[in-house]
């Protein structure tokens, strides 16, 4: 009887899961449509910067939510890697004469390794003490960056040469939004394949509970640091884009603020929801851009809406309303 009650169980359980799958796959075409559209309804090259933003916060909030939402582990020192990907391919680009793409490839690899070294020991920690070591991480980064002048340019910043790929110079914000665009689909795309994956699997049995997921197998501690070293490497690439469409970089790129800036973008859009990582990014780096009109109460309407979301959507704006969609249909 338990047999026939498995084997009556296995069709609804593939329903399920296929059902997962056709909705993100419908959701990744929607977002493309965005991105190709946006561009014919966008007033002027201002909001177009905007929406460049929008899509280099979004990858590095699409990685940090791997780490956070899906593996349940807490870093508040990603920006350290984003300012690391930037600087480390101005540097080679700038002082050493290599050529943009070759330095944004080699940085992002090397903040891999690093995130690599790092991981290990850093990883062992739980809870509120990986926060700190994280946290102390951030915080390294961006006094290394502020104190090495003749490297960085100190306090200051420094330049960061334009973006060559194979002779052609990026210029113009229209083809900064098709490398952005681009760059955030193909994140996105990739996020969701590691997602519907053994080891996207792996990550939730993590969050869950490590105890259970090693009692079942899992390697925590591998699992862990493959998903920080993933999550460092695009925080890298997106910082390592965002200097050379800005043309400066300078240390606050790694500020702790910073780091926060990014974990509420994936708190607020849907923590373990790929496209609650996008639609957070996209919310609360526009947001700010329209609220200037407001002067002096720009930070108090700011903060009343993100009190207001946290109340009346508990689990971010993506889980609450897809869960309020799903109700509707019943």
């Amino acid at each position: 009887m338990a047999r026939a009650a498995a084997t009556g169980s296995e069709p609804l359980l593939t329903r399920l899961w296929s059902q997962g799958t056709a909705t993100r796959r419908h959701g990744l075409m929607v977002l493309a449509a965005v991105v190709l559209v946006l561009p014919l309804v966008l007033p002027n090259s201002f909001f177009m910067d905007i929406a460049i933003a929008v899509a280099l916060n979004a990858m590095a909030c699409v990685g940090l939510n791997l780490l956070i939402g899906y593996a349940g582990q807490i870093s508040l020192g990603h920006a350290g890697f984003f300012a690391l990907g930037g600087y480390g391919s101005a540097i080679l680009s700038a002082n050493h004469g290599w050529p943009a793409w070759l330095s944004l490839l080699v940085s992002s690899a090397a903040v891999g390794v690093l995130a690599f070294i790092v991981g290990r020991p850093t990883l062992r920690l739980k809870g509120h003490y990986l926060a700190v070591a994280t946290l102390g991480l951030g915080i390294i980064i961006s006094i290394v960056l502020s104190t090495e002048d003749r490297l960085t340019g100190g306090p200051d910043g420094m330049s960061v040469p334009p973006l060559l790929l194979f002779g052609w110079k990026v210029h113009g914000e229209l083809a900064w939004y098709a490398i952005s665009g681009g760059a955030l689909l193909l994140t996105v795309w990739l996020a969701l394949n590691l997602v519907e994956s053994p080891i996207g699997r792996a990550l939730r049995a993590l969050h869950g509970s490590e105890v259970a997921a090693e009692t079942l197998g899992i390697h925590a501690a591998r699992h862990k640091l493959l998903v920080f070293v993933i999550s460092a490497v695009v925080a890298a690439v997106a910082g390592a884009l965002t200097a050379h469409h800005a043309a400066f970089i300078t240390p606050g790129q790694a500020s702790f603020m910073h780091s926060v800036e990014l974990v509420i973008m994936v708190v607020f859009g849907g923590m373990a929801s790929i496209f609650g990582a996008v639609v957070g990014a996209a919310v609360l780096t526009t947001l700010p851009q329209l609220l200037t009109v407001l002067k002096d109460y720009e930070m108090v309407v700011f903060g009343a809406v993100l009190i207001a979301t946290m109340v009346f959507f508990p689990q971010g704006l993506v889980p609450t309303v897809s869960r309020w969609v799903r109700r509707w249909k019943k």
